[in-house]
């Protein structure tokens, strides 16, 4: 999937997560200093700029493909190698990165399977490839309040919880159907707080990702009962998220 949005837009509708989820993922890849590493459906940054900060930026490299983000990320850190390219089709030679990473992502490749076989190809053998997504199906996403909201006025919504890897098991079988044996799956789990509810919602109104394109599609009315909906299901004030993500991670 393509977000036909700017890098600016994602930054602000899932960076905070995004940036908090890329420490522990980093962590338990074993990301290290003397390892060259790839960063799969890299979008604003967070994960390349947390691999940077621990490999320095000639030794990571960094794909998406949507051409705003690969613009933005090009500019936030230079000297990274970042290139226009779907996971699923990577332009590097065989056994060339210590580590391959897709943060976030898999859930919307195009063919997951044949993404992570990528992945695969261009890690060395020893070399650890990974992947993360939020458990959507199991409802501890950072989304979560917002479909529960949209199924309670829409209830034909398609949400996310049936995109890949969402659901317990099923990222390490995706692994497995890459031909990596070994995935191992365990979750991760960030805390983010918003000042206010308007803090929360705003971003859902910019366009990206399956929530906000099902925003942008509602007429007026219906995005205000949508939000008020939202509004009851929170508390007032600060609006505090807890958010789980599967992470699997294989040696090569």
């Amino acid at each position: 999937m393509t977000f036909n949005v700017s890098a600016d837009a994602y930054a602000r509708f899932m960076g905070r997560y995004s940036e908090l989820l890329a420490a522990g993922f980093a962590d338990l890849a074993g990301a290290r200093r003397g390892q060259r590493a790839l960063d799969v459906g890299c979008g604003a940054g967070a994960l390349t700029a947390r691999l940077v900060s621990r490999l320095g930026a000639v030794a990571v490299c960094a794909v998406d493909p949507s051409a705003s983000f690969v613009a933005a990320v090009a500019e936030r850190l230079p000297g990274v190698d970042v290139q226009l390219s779907a996971a699923e089709q990577l332009p590097f030679p065989d056994g060339v990165f210590d580590a391959a990473l897709a943060q976030l992502v898999v859930h919307f490749m195009a063919d997951p399977v044949t993404g992570l076989r990528e992945m695969a190809r261009v890690t060395r053998p020893g070399g650890t490839v990974a992947a993360c997504v939020w458990d959507h199906a199991g409802g501890r996403g950072p989304l979560t309040t917002f479909w529960q909201a949209v199924r309670d006025l829409d209830p034909t919504a398609p949400g996310e919880s049936a995109m890949a890897g969402v659901s317990e098991g099923h990222l390490a079988q995706l692994f497995r159907q890459a031909g990596l044996r070994d995935a191992e799956e365990t979750t991760l789990t960030i805390h983010v707080r918003h000042a206010t509810f308007e803090e929360w919602w705003e971003p859902f109104t910019l366009g990206v990702g399956p929530a906000g394109s099902y925003v942008r599609s509602l007429p007026d009315d219906r995005r205000h009962l949508l939000r008020e909906r939202c509004r009851q299901l929170l508390p007032d004030g600060k609006v505090e998220v807890s958010a789980t993500a599967w992470a699997v991670t294989c040696r090569r």
